[in-house]
C-alpha cells in the first residue's frame, strides 16, 4: 500500500520517544490489518483503512492490559462492516460497556491538526462518548494513546471556535484539544457513568428520506463509473446521511460482493429498500397483495399430482415443468406459481414465478423462488436476452439466451431466508432501434403474516 498523507507537516521522534507508552502490534495483527485495508480499492482509503485497523487492534491490547473489568465489544464496529470502513475514515461504535468510542488514527508524520470523520460528530448514529486519537508508528509495529476528547467537550469547543466540515467530510481539530492522560480516560471508562456525557439521540429514520431521494440519486449514479471514488466526491452531504443513517441500507450492505460495482450495487440496494414489494408468501394462500393484482400477475392452480409428475393447467408451464424435472430440478407440490406478461421492444414474453418454503440443514425457514422466462407458444427467446436476480449483496445470477439459441425459455432459481428480498431484471438489446431495453420488477419478498 502507498500512502499518500494529507497532514504535511513532519515529526522526527527519536527512538526513546517511540517507546515511551508503546503499544506493541503482533505480526498477525499486522497481516490482518492488511488484509482489512486490501479490501478498499481507493489506495488513500486503503491505508487509512488499514492505519484504523491497526488502532482497533492496539486499543484492544492497551484496554486488556490495563483494565481485566472492561471488555471491547466490536459486534457494531464500522472497521469491521464492509460499508463504513469506505464511508466513515475513523473506527466507530467502539462498545466499552455503556460507552461509545471513536478511534482516530494517525500515521507519524502530523501537523497541529487531527481529521475527524464529519458523520462521526454530525450523525447520532456514529456519535461517540470518548474520541480516542492513536498515532500508529507502523514502521516500529506499534501504536501510541496521544490523547482523547470528550463529546461534550467537543461540541462546545467547535461551537466557540464556530468550526465548519471540510469538502471531504470530515473535521480539523487542533492537537491541543485533545487530553493526553491516557490513564484519565481508563479512569472514566471504569468509573464514571455513561450517561454522564449525553450523546444525541438516535432518531427513528424512516425510508422516507431515501424514497424521495430516489430519482435523484438514481440520476447520480447512473452517470458515474463505478471503482474508486469515495462518496463525498459524489454526493452531497444530505444525501450520503440518508444511506449512512438507514440501518436497513447498512445491514444490507455487510456482506456487499466487492467484486462487483459499488454504485450498481446502491442503485439495487435503493430499490429493494424503497419499492413496495411483491408479497409472494401469500400464493400459498391462493391470494395477493394488491401490487401484484395492479401489474397484471396472474395466480395458477394448485399444483396436482399426476403419477410422479406435476400438473398445471396452463400447458405452456406444465411443459416446462417435466423438462426441467428430466434435468433433476423438481418443483414441490406445495408450491404455488403465478405468471404475467412482459414486453421489451417489439418482443412479447411472459414471465413464471414460482415459490415455496422450507427449511434449511439448520432447521432456518427459508424459501425459494424459482424464474421462468419464456417466449410465446411456437416461438424462441431472442439472442442476447437475459434474466437477472440481485439482493442486497449484489448480482446472484444471471441467464442470457445465445446468438444461435433456440431456447423457448431461461429460468433462475434462488433460496433466502423469509426477510430476504430479491430483485429481478430482463434485458434486450433493442435491435431495431439499437438500444438496450430493459425493466426491473418490483422486489420479491416471502411474509407470510401479510
Amino acid at each position: 500500500m502507498t500512502y499518500y498523507p494529507k497532514n504535511s507537516g513532519e515529526v522526527f521522534l527519536d527512538f526513546e520517544a517511540l517507546s515511551i507508552g508503546a503499544i506493541s502490534l503482533l505480526p498477525e495483527e499486522v497481516k490482518r490489518a492488511v488484509e482489512i485495508g486490501n479490501q478498499v480499492s481507493n489506495e488513500a482509503q486503503q491505508w487509512q483503512t488499514y492505519l484504523n485497523a491497526l488502532a482497533l487492534f492496539a486499543f484492544e491490547k492497551w484496554l486488556n492490559e490495563r483494565s481485566a473489568e472492561l471488555s471491547v465489544n466490536t459486534e457494531q464496529c464500522s472497521i469491521l462492516q464492509p460499508y463504513l470502513d469506505r464511508s466513515i475514515e475513523a473506527v466507530c461504535n467502539l462498545k466499552i460497556g455503556d460507552f461509545r468510542l471513536c478511534l482516530i488514527a494517525t500515521g507519524s508524520q502530523i501537523d497541529d491538526r487531527i481529521f475527524c470523520p464529519r458523520a462521526a460528530i454530525e450523525l447520532p448514529e456514529f456519535a461517540a462518548h470518548f474520541y480516542v486519537w492513536l498515532e500508529i508508528q507502523e514502521e516500529y509495529e506499534q501504536a501510541i494513546i496521544r490523547g482523547f476528547l470528550r463529546y461534550d467537550r467537543l461540541v462546545q469547543l467547535c461551537s466557540q471556535a464556530k468550526l465548519q466540515p471540510e469538502s471531504d467530510w470530515t473535521y480539523s481539530l487542533p492537537l491541543d484539544w485533545f487530553d493526553n492522560d491516557s490513564d484519565r480516560l481508563l479512569l472514566y471508562l471504569c468509573c464514571l457513568e455513561a450517561t454522564a456525557i449525553a450523546l444525541p439521540e438516535i432518531p427513528q429514520r424512516s425510508l422516507a428520506t431515501l424514497l424521495s431521494m430516489q430519482d435523484e440519486l438514481a440520476a447520480i449514479l447512473f452517470r458515474l463509473e463505478s471503482g474508486t471514488r469515495p462518496l463525498w466526491e459524489v454526493l452531497n452531504w444530505k444525501q450520503a446521511s440518508a444511506i449512512l443513517t438507514s440501518k436497513n441500507c447498512l445491514d444490507s450492505a455487510r456482506h456487499l460482493d466487492r467484486s462487483q460495482p459499488e454504485i450498481l450495487h446502491l442503485e439495487n440496494l435503493l430499490q429493494l429498500l424503497t419499492r413496495p414489494a411483491l408479497n409472494v408468501g401469500l400464493w400459498l394462500e391462493d391470494k395477493m397483495n394488491e401490487l401484484a393484482e395492479g401489474l397484471a400477475w396472474v395466480l395458477m392452480p394448485v399444483f396436482a399430482p399426476a403419477g410422479s409428475a406435476l400438473r398445471c393447467s396452463t400447458q405452456e408451464f406444465e411443459t416446462i415443468i417435466t423438462e426441467l424435472g428430466s434435468e433433476g430440478i423438481e418443483i414441490p407440490l406445495q408450491a404455488r406459481g403465478a405468471y404475467r406478461e412482459l414486453k421489451l421492444g417489439d418482443v412479447d414474453l411472459r414471465l413464471y414465478a414460482v415459490t415455496w418454503p422450507f427449511l434449511s440443514p439448520e432447521n432456518v425457514p427459508e424459501w425459494t423462488l424459482m424464474l421462468i422466462l419464456g417466449a410465446y407458444p411456437g416461438e424462441v427467446l431472442p439472442p442476447g436476452l437475459k434474466l437477472g436476480v440481485s439482493d442486497s449483496t449484489g448480482i446472484l445470477v444471471q441467464r442470457q439466451t445465445g446468438q444461435n439459441s433456440r431456447d423457448g425459455y431461461i429460468y433462475a432459481q434462488i433460496a433466502g431466508t423469509w426477510d430476504e428480498k430479491f430483485l429481478v431484471s430482463v434485458t434486450l438489446k433493442d435491435r431495431a432501434r439499437g438500444k438496450v431495453v430493459s425493466v426491473t420488477l418490483p422486489p420479491f419478498a416471502f411474509r407470510l403474516d401479510r
